[in-house]
């Protein structure tokens, strides 16, 4: 019952189920998993039930519904949401209840998804294994010895465990992505600027973007319907009208439509055979289909991840600087004296003393990591040196797809260089863990859109996946390629077995 949004929503609509018989069951499958898996950091039961009740209440009474009225979704504990906690899994904002919806909350709510939850992310969304977390790590379905990516993991880990059959998660650097192919789902990254940022807490305001992850295009279809558009309360939304994203899906004849590989991606160092193999059967998938397959290269695709590195710290340095005791979120105790044995700490006055001891006790590693890195980018004698030429860099990167996309519809290559790796296996390690994202930084330093898509599986069972990257609010272009691909394959209809409910 929680394997399809679209067959959920049919089976709602024709009266074969209700309202509450389907939420009653994503709570069931949250409780058989939760203890394993640690999807969630929030279950919102009570709410969940009584917005349950209503539509089964208003439909029985024939009033109009929304376009998902009674269908269950996951958000991201990064967005904010009325009267249930946003705790970005930091213990910096652990008790923090939002007085609002975001805007592709409220947008969904509108169309009347049920929220079941808040889904477990690296610290602020920091981390590519979910491994960040103060709320504990996140497994992966499939293999819960093995991480469900991040830092949207539970977003994906809650679809994948059959918790429910849409999530919405955030992308900054690949965070949609890279989960959604470790967990073997699909994931969209829209546009910057497709979906609202307002309420979304921010780690890298250039560069977060929301979107939903499911298991076929055509449920991500049906929530990006409702979250996408322009919002004014937010000044990154852009003014651009929304498509009928599953009208769309309606063909899947490919002729006219060229695909560029991008085949040094593949061809790197350290990418397995697998994900090698995965995106070869996906250019052969797509010619049968009628496409014309040209080889496309980025030019500057070696700086992404360096440039990225100073561009997401700088910015979340400045974002994270409001998180200091004074206003909201965590604040030490008084007489605490976390980082007290540091030089000078005993000449700091009461002010300074708080800021210090609340910032180094409500932060993980990762983001005190992240945060000093900025901070030094943005110091004087270095800002030119770091983030100015980080944006210069990133402005190659844009000319690089403007021109790619003359040469061609759509961009075909990895999302990640490996399936997913084993717990722990990188934590250690932040270099290796910031290459997780070598495939995915281009798009978001560019602004387009992209998706990710099941392809496969490797020798041990574990998921891979492809990326589809479009022009500047060309995601019906991805939706209609991706949908096109999983009409003649059945990787997107593969389960996890043992773990999900």
């Amino acid at each position: 019952m929680l394997d399809s949004a679209t067959s959920i929503l049919n089976a709602l609509q024709s009266g074969d189920v209700t309202a509450c018989e389907v939420v009653e069951k994503s709570l069931a499958a949250i409780d058989s998993t939760q203890s394993s898996i640690n999807a969630y950091t929030h279950v919102a039961r009570e709410s969940a039930l009584a917005a349950a009740q209503q539509v089964d209440t208003d439909r029985k009474a024939g009033k109009t519904l929304g376009p998902l009225a009674g269908l269950p979704v996951a958000v991201k504990d990064v967005l904010c949401t009325n009267n249930m906690p946003t705790t970005c899994s930091s213990n910096m904002l652990r008790d923090f209840v939002p007085p609002y919806d975001a805007t592709v909350v409220a947008r969904l709510k509108a169309a009347g998804a049920i929220v079941m939850g808040k889904t477990n992310m690296d610290e602020f969304a920091m981390g590519a294994s979910t491994e960040t977390s103060a709320m504990g790590l996140t497994r992966n379905p499939w293999n819960p010895e093995y991480t469900p990516g991040g830092s949207s993991g539970g977003a994906a880990a809650s679809v994948a465990a059959g918790t429910v059959p849409l999530s919405i998660g955030t992308d900054t650097g690949g965070s949609i992505r890279q989960p959604a192919a470790f967990c073997g789902v699909t994931g969209l990254k829209p546009t910057y600027g497709r979906c609202s940022r307002y309420g979304l807490v921010a780690f890298a305001s250039s560069l977060d973007q929301a979107g939903p992850m499911g298991w076929s295009v055509e449920d991500v279809a049906v929530a990006m319907q409702a979250m996408a558009g322009y919002d004014p309360a937010d000044s990154t939304s852009v003014d651009h009208d929304v498509p009928d994203y599953r009208a769309v899906l309606a063909s899947t004849d490919l002729r006219g439509i060229k695909i560029g590989v991008l085949r040094d991606s593949t061809n790197q160092d350290g990418v397995s055979d697998s994900v090698r193999k995965a995106v070869s059967d996906a250019e052969k998938v797509y010619r049968e289909l009628g496409a014309e397959i040209v080889e496309i290269s980025l030019e500057h695709s070696p700086y992404w991840v360096p440039t990225y590195y100073v561009i997401a710290p700088c910015e979340a340095s400045s974002n994270l600087s409001r998180f200091d005791g004074a206003h909201y979120g965590f604040r030490a105790a008084e007489g605490a004296r976390a980082g007290s044995d540091s030089e000078g700490a005993d000449e700091m006055g009461p002010l300074e003393s708080m800021y210090r001891n609340s910032r180094a006790a409500g932060f993980g590693s990762e983001v005190k990591r992240r945060i000093i890195v900025g901070t030094y980018a943005l110091s004087e004698g270095y800002y030119d040196a770091y983030y100015n030429q980080a944006l210069k860099v990133r402005r190659l990167i844009r000319g690089d797809y403007d021109a790619a996309f003359t040469q061609a519809d759509l961009l075909l290559g990895p999302v990640t260089p490996s399936p997913a790796f084993a717990l722990g296996e990188n934590k250690d390690d932040p270099i290796a863990m910031y290459l997780c994202d070598l495939f995915t930084v281009g798009a978001n330093l560019a602004g387009v859109p992209a998706i990710s898509l099941p392809a496969g599986q490797d020798e041990s069972g574990l998921p891979v996946g492809i990326q589809l990257q479009a022009p500047v609010m060309e995601e019906s272009r991805l939706l209609f390629a991706g949908n096109a691909f999983q009409s003649v394959t059945q990787h997107h209809q593969a389960r996890p077995t043992g773990v999900s409910a």
